[in-house]
């Protein structure tokens, strides 16, 4: 039997069904949701995972990237590579450069961020000066370091010159080159830490700050405790990026050695790839060196997850 309605209180069109209406919002959502993500996802699809099977696919292959014919092969492009010398100095200045590079420009980023951070004149302007290299192309500022790292008239050698020191021949011995190109790369990727670590300093909690003054923690004893675990978060983020950006580095290497001295002197696994698909026409083998960088890169990056997955 239906209780009848108190006059007044009549219940609305909106209240009688709210089931049917709470379907309703889902599906609209769930359109909504749809029509943001899907063109993105075939973006992706077509232009990220698409690429990267196909890669995987004509490592299989021997092929002259300008035949319209390949050869398969099986695996004999990885076993080459695995059985090839001069692939593991490639790894190994790919290693070099890279840890150099991550710890470097992250150090360096996070000391002058916490510099800048306290209240010094101009420092508007040097902050500035610090993150202009960033957005300045890597080619450019090859070109810029090799007069700067030249033993003949750079600015390094007059340094040297000026305290009775000879210059290093930096375009002739592996390890001078090596270190040239990594430095350049550093002093170019500074200011992007130094802009993240910046950003994070500006939003860490004040009052712990105070509360380690007020105890009389030391300035080092305040680093270590009370600054650098609010960064941990943005130091994973960073760990992660300047290590994808490290490896894919190219446009330096090109200007400044072009991968030598003595054939492979400051080769990384990306010029490596350049090297052997345009330069060697042997594509199928580019792809397979790109598909090993591609897994060393994935499995350092599921290592650093489940580290900060751990500490978390």
């Amino acid at each position: 039997m239906t209780s009848p309605a108190i006059p007044g209180l009549e219940k609305s069109a909106s209240d009688q069904d709210p089931v049917k209406r709470s379907r309703s919002l889902n599906w609209r959502h769930i359109g909504l949701a749809t029509a943001l993500i899907l063109p993105n996802m075939i973006l992706l699809g077509l232009f990220t995972y698409r690429p990267l099977i196909d890669n995987f696919r004509i490592s299989f292959f021997n092929w002259n990237i300008s035949s319209p014919n390949m050869t398969f092969i099986g695996f004999d492009n990885y076993v080459e590579w695995f059985t090839d010398d001069t692939s593991w100095q490639i790894a190994r200045n790919t290693a070099i450069f890279t840890v150099v590079a991550v710890l470097g420009s992250m150090a360096i980023g996070l000391a002058l961020a916490m510099l800048l951070d306290q209240h010094l004149r101009g420092r508007g302007l040097v902050r500035t000066i610090v993150f202009a290299p960033y957005v300045i192309a890597g080619a450019a500022i090859g070109v810029a370091f090799q007069f700067v790292f030249d033993p003949g008239y750079g600015l390094v050698q007059g340094v040297l010159a000026f305290f009775g020191v000879d210059s290093p021949h930096f375009y002739q011995h592996s390890g001078w080159a090596l270190f040239m190109i990594t430095t350049t790369y550093v002093w170019k990727n500074l200011g992007y830490t130094f802009v993240i670590y910046l950003a994070a300093l500006q939003g860490r909690r004040k009052d712990l700050d105070e509360a380690a003054e007020i105890d009389g923690t030391s300035a080092w004893r305040k680093f270590w405790r009370v600054i650098l675990p609010q960064l941990k978060g943005t130091t994973f983020f960073l760990s992660v990026t300047v290590l994808l950006n490290s490896f894919t580095v190219f446009d330096i290497i090109q200007v400044m050695t072009q991968g030598g001295p003595f054939g492979t002197g400051t080769s990384t696994l990306i010029y490596q790839v350049y090297q052997e698909t345009f330069v060697n026409n042997r594509a199928g083998y580019g792809a397979a060196v790109a598909t090993i960088m591609f897994l060393v890169i994935l499995i350092i990056t599921l290592i650093q997850v489940k580290l900060q997955d751990t500490q978390d």
